[in-house]
């Protein structure tokens, strides 16, 4: 295992496409609910323990070895607005195609040939990262932490905000990163026992609402 495997695929300059994604902050900012440091931090804790939780819970289960075709159902299961469903395919569909340059094998080869349209974002993150050579916990680190990067970005560009600011948050958030991640590899260790209900399913609402409303918006800056 190489840890350095681990910055690579975490690190926000992956051509995996987090950075056209502003993870719901762009229609939060519009709504005036993300408007400052205080309210990002706010809304990225929030998003962790929700959407991060559920997506780093699918990318240890992926990275367990876990079937994606069947992980693929349970993360369609957990995205009820078809504007995230989509978002997340087209995330997958990018993350696939830098994987396969970067550790190029057969189960990433067999992941595009059986998902032709893209599987979850997730999911094919935790397929990256055991093809990297990467554990369960990897994964969900991974994936926890871009929930909460790509909105802090994007919240940089959208508010003029000092990046020191946003990296602050993403500082300060990182020991509920960490009690996110063991959380979902705790549940993702149960899934060849307990099947993949055993996984969570946190909800948000309220990005659910939003991604819909800004997928119908005639400009914007991030593609969701």
């Amino acid at each position: 295992m190489s840890r350095t495997a681990l910055l690579v695929l975490a690190d926000g300059r992956f051509p995996a496409g987090d950075h056209a994604h502003s993870g719901g902050v762009e229609a939060a900012v519009a709504a005036r609910t993300v408007r400052d440091p205080a309210t990002l931090y706010a809304f990225c804790r929030g998003r962790l323990h929700t959407a991060g939780l559920t997506a780093a819970a699918l990318a240890a289960a992926a990275a367990t070895g876990c079937d994606p075709l069947v992980l693929d159902g349970a993360a369609d299961a957990r995205t009820p607005a078809p504007a995230l469903r989509a978002t997340a395919r087209k995330l997958g569909r990018q993350m696939l195609r830098a994987a396969r340059a970067a550790w190029p094998c057969e189960a990433l080869e067999r992941l595009a040939r059986d998902l032709p349209g893209g599987t979850h974002q997730p999911v094919a993150l935790g397929v990256a990262a055991r093809a990297a050579g990467l554990t369960a916990l990897d994964a969900a680190h991974a994936a926890a932490f871009s929930n909460i990067a790509s909105p802090a970005t994007a919240a940089v560009r959208l508010l003029s905000l000092d990046p020191l600011d946003a990296t602050a948050t993403l500082a300060r958030l990182c020991d509920d990163v960490d009690a996110v991640v063991r959380q979902a590899a705790d549940a993702a260790a149960r899934v060849a026992d307990e099947g993949v209900g055993v996984l969570p399913a946190a909800s948000s609402p309220l990005l659910d609402i939003t991604a819909e409303q800004h997928a119908a918006w005639p400009t914007r800056l991030f593609a969701s």
